[in-house]
């Protein structure tokens, strides 16, 4: 078999260059693709005041935070903690929406004890805030019941989600409300991921907006995310151009009929930041079995979980040699769990050494990875503008141990 030995280039820099310099396995971000999905979603919606919040579940590290905060997002956070990490990334607490969900009010009450707007997914979440502050501002997340189609683990807006108040409890929702005089300034939704046409976003639209006829107070309609992204060559996307003229249109009519101009709020995480990423790990191993061939590698699902969590498909290449004759194998990690990136894929002949790259790796990647089998998480390199810098060091059995409290070596 032959094959050439041109590396793959991510953001002007080869990977094995940036191998050589940070190490394997990597996590490499390009910044250059983090604003083109910004700018993009941001330019699809016209004629309506549009306010964009980064899901920083999807990617915390703080330089990807505040390269996104530079271009104009606020933040979308779910816990106390995601609101502490944007304020430390300089982001407004006017700028930070906070929706968590199935939390101790304790830290609901941490959250508006810092003047932060809370999104109540919850009937008994709302009374308790209703007695508690009263007419203080707070936003709420219905659930309409539309199923988006994909993955059903990413879908949040099915009957059975444990995620927002159920849009047939509305009556209930309303009696709260008035009993304790308070003030809805937002109403929210997300259906999940992997929402292809405008059709959905229509269709819930519909819902939101009638609902929102019993809310005087609004000042936004949040319609959360769930664009799809590209994960195969010849993959679908949502073509959010198509969306934000369709949507723009039908925003504009019912601001229209509300009687005032309210701002439409989306909250991307996956749209702008799983692209950019890619999960760098280098070949250890080539095993031959009666009915396979594994390329083992020095990563696994403790680094990039979604394929074994989610059945996710993610591209892999051979970014040794990005061309000659292919073979194929099945691409697994060196975690003694099963740990399979993905079965039965085309690369091009591989060899122990060569640097296998896992595309959009962005989002959900190292974000959920963790310590599993004792292994340190891996760096994070951030390119801007062909300058890679490490945004995380990698870790070692050391920061491992800090927290435990018999941690010293013995001997």
């Amino acid at each position: 078999m032959s094959r050439t030995n041109t590396p793959l280039a991510i953001g002007g820099r080869s990977v094995t260059s940036l191998v050589a310099d940070f190490g394997s396995p990597l996590y490499v971000y390009d910044a250059a693709v983090i604003t083109r999905q910004y700018t993009r979603l941001r330019d699809a919606f016209e004629g309506v005041k549009l306010r964009l919040l980064y899901a920083c579940k999807a990617n915390s590290n703080m330089s990807v935070i505040r390269h996104l905060h530079a271009l104009g997002a606020g933040i979308d956070a779910v816990s106390s903690y995601e609101v502490e990490l944007a304020v430390r990334c300089g982001v407004p607490l006017e700028e930070i929406l906070y929706t968590p969900n199935c939390v101790s009010f304790a830290e609901i009450e941490e959250v508006v004890g810092r003047g932060v707007l809370v999104n109540i997914d919850n009937i008994s979440v709302l009374e308790h805030f209703g007695q508690r502050y009263g007419d203080r501002p707070c936003a709420i997340r219905i659930n309409p019941h539309i199923w988006a189609g994909g993955n059903a683990h990413i879908q949040t807006g099915h009957i059975d989600s444990k995620f927002g108040i159920s849009i047939h409890q509305m009556r209930h929702v309303l009696r709260i409300v008035k009993a304790y005089g308070m003030k809805i300034v937002g109403l929210h939704m997300h259906t999940g991921s992997d929402i292809l046409d405008a059709e959905t976003f229509l269709t819930a639209a519909e819902i939101l907006f009638e609902t929102a006829e019993d809310f005087p107070d609004l000042e936004f309609v949040d319609f959360g995310s769930g664009f799809k992204v590209p994960y195969k060559p010849d993959d679908v996307a949502t073509d959010v151009e198509a969306l934000g003229a369709a949507l723009s249109a039908r925003f504009r009519e019912f601001c229209s009929t509300y009687g005032r101009e309210l701002e439409l709020w989306f909250e991307p995480g996956k749209f702008l930041v799983s692209e950019s990423g890619t999960l760098l790990t280098t070949v250890t191993v080539l095993k031959q079995t009666p009915s396979c061939a594994f390329v083992g590698t020095d990563s696994g699902l403790h680094q990039l979980i979604r394929p074994m969590l989610y059945d996710a498909y993610h591209s892999i290449t051979n970014a040794s040699s990005t061309e000659g004759t292919e073979r194929i194998y099945t691409i697994v990690g060196c975690i003694c769990e099963t740990d399979t990136f993905g079965v039965d894929r085309r690369l091009v002949e591989t060899h122990e050494g060569d640097i296998i790259a896992i595309r959009n790796a962005g989002a959900y990647g190292f974000a959920m990875s963790s310590n599993y089998n004792s292994r340190p998480r891996p760096a994070e390199v951030m390119i801007v503008d062909g300058d890679a810098r490490l945004v995380r060091r990698r870790e070692t059995l050391d920061d491992i141990l800090r927290t435990q409290m018999e941690a010293e070596t013995v001997g």
